[in-house]
């Protein structure tokens, strides 16, 4: 079998009445097999050396009991050369997934892999080992939001067919909202892509069957089977802005804030091809990849760990609180924090021996936008030759008096929280080579110049678009040439952008330049699609800027 085997689900004939659905998470039993392989494979959080591997297998009797089985990993997709290999085990309390740490590879090594159960060999996967010295160019494809019920998944297929050395993804893998609630109707009513379970998930078994809904998909599962991904979670695998005591999207009658994220917590770790930490319950997820002598890849948690609660312009400001005044006492308040202290101090280690290695660059995978974006100001004839829903026009008015006073589009971002962005930057100016910052969470295509507060050129920001996930189009429904115009007025950092279009974005670090680039696709709406790539933007290194 190749390495993309894995991009049709497999369907065997037959019933296995026993399993059920929630065993099955949407995967159809039409045979009887020993075993079955219902999710497909993948590969992640490669180090030189090793890289974890995953996979799902269900009895094909439909008890619940513990499985045995072996891995295997391969110099060629024939295995007539393999490298490493061990055993395997899952089970219910593990919903059944399967992850190993594959060690004894060699560095830069491309290497496929699979899973034998009961005689039965799981779909083929490729993977890659991370190199261990040395400057070659390294690709990455970086992307975030995928929303099930928005469309098909175009963008990870085309991901899965690209040149790239790893996948990292920057969190929104999955969404927790019910039937009905950030959704397209065109997707769910035509296409067929109504969210299981039909309720928001709160519960463990919720969200295992949410994984496993969207692991059915053949484009994800094969950009899992190409590429080795380096993943973090945002705030929808959790629950919607989420922060570190509470979320938007949780209420008392929900039921216990931090239970509820523990639950999460342990079906992201069971689905995702995630080292985790054998010493704590998932532990912290930041963590660092060296990427030869070129670069250190440093994920952060901009998200759950250490985050103060996200300000509000409606409940922080109201009618009470004068716009400057709020800019200045409440938006500027020095306590607030993105990382926290903990955090952060693990940030300024890794910088530091970064840099004292010789690393060339510090690609920064976090969550959301640390570029400063203000309000636009968008002239009120443009606004008046757009229909927009009464109560959209009104909320729209309010930015625009906020416009006036330089106030930040995005609370939940780093322009949130700028008194914490301004200590990050003096630690990447003190302690970094050469930063770039990549972010998801908007859905739509940004490029900065990151500057602090007084204008020193820090690094650059690569905001990936969402892969299905509608973005700024939605609420301001302005041509996109007219809301690129205004957003770029309004933000001085702001390189280069796009409001409109679904995708990913393409990362090249080489000794000389980083090279970013994004992918869109025309449509998410059906499988029929075309791809256009725009061109480079170039930072060199020790330029700290775009050119």
């Amino acid at each position: 079998m190749t390495p993309h085997g894995i991009k049709r689900r497999t369907a065997l004939k037959g019933v296995a009445a026993t399993l059920g659905v929630l065993s099955l998470r949407g995967f159809e039993v039409i045979a009887d097999e020993a075993v079955h392989f219902t999710h497909g494979i993948a590969s992640g959080d490669p180090l030189s050396d090793r890289v974890i591997l995953w996979t799902r297998v269900l009895p094909g009797d439909g008890a619940a009991k513990p499985l045995k089985g072996r891995w295997q990993v391969a110099e060629d997709a024939r295995f007539s050369r393999i490298v490493a290999q061990g055993e395997a085990a899952t089970g219910p309390e593990r919903d059944y997934t399967v992850k190993v740490d594959a060690t004894g590879l060699a560095p830069a090594g491309q290497y496929w892999y699979r899973f034998l159960f009961e005689g039965l060999s799981s779909p083929v996967g490729r993977t890659r080992t991370l190199p261990k010295t040395g400057l070659a160019p390294f690709t990455l494809a970086v992307c975030s939001c995928s929303n099930y019920p928005q469309g098909y998944f175009n963008a990870y297929r085309d991901i899965a067919d690209a040149p790239v050395d790893a996948v990292m993804h920057l969190g929104d893998y999955i969404y927790e909202y019910g039937a009905g609630t950030y959704s397209n109707s065109v997707a769910t009513d035509e296409l067929g892509r109504e969210v299981v379970p039909s309720h928001e998930i709160v519960a463990l078994e919720d969200y295992r069957q949410r994984y496993g809904l969207y692991r059915t998909d053949p484009d994800l599962q094969a950009a899992h089977g190409a590429h080795p991904w380096i993943c973090v979670w945002d705030d929808h695998e959790l629950a919607n802005d989420t922060w570190h005591s509470g979320a938007q999207n949780h209420n008392e009658g929900e039921g216990d804030f931090d239970v509820r994220m523990a639950m999460a917590r342990k079906a992201y770790h069971e689905w995702m091809p995630i080292r985790t930490p054998a010493q704590t319950d998932q532990g912290p997820i930041y963590r660092r990849f060296a990427v030869g002598d070129l670069a250190d890849i440093i994920m952060l948690d901009t998200r759950l760990i250490g985050r103060d609660q996200q300000l509000d312009y409606r409940r922080d400001m109201g009618s009470t609180v004068a716009p400057d005044v709020f800019k200045r006492d409440v938006l500027g308040n020095p306590e607030r924090t993105m990382i926290g202290a903990e955090q952060s101090g693990w940030l300024a280690q890794q910088l530091a021996s970064s840099k004292a290695r010789g690393a060339t660059w510090q690609l920064i995978g976090q969550q959301v936008l640390m570029g400063k974006l203000m309000i636009p100001k968008i002239p009120p004839e443009q606004l008046a030759q757009v229909e927009l829903p009464e109560r959209t026009r009104q909320w729209i008015g309010t930015l625009m008096q906020l416009a006036d006073v330089g106030l930040p589009l995005n609370l939940d971002a780093w322009d949130g929280y700028p008194a914490c962005r301004e200590r990050v930057f003096a630690d990447l100016l003190a302690l970094a080579n050469n930063p770039v910052v990549v972010a998801g969470d908007t859905h739509n295509a940004w490029a900065f110049n990151l500057r602090t507060d007084a204008g020193v050129p820090v690094g650059v920001e690569v905001g990936c678009p969402g892969i299905s996930s509608p973005g700024i189009e939605t609420y301001f429904p302005l041509p996109p040439p007219a809301m690129a115009a205004a957003l770029k007025q309004s933000s001085l950092e702001l390189v280069d952008l796009d409001t409109h279009r679904r995708g990913w974005a393409k990362v090249t670090l080489t000794r000389e330049a980083t090279y970013s680039q994004w992918r869109f696709v025309d449509t998410v709406l059906s499988k029929t699609f075309t791809v256009s790539e725009t061109a480079p933007l170039r930072c060199s290194a020790g330029a700290r800027q775009f050119a």
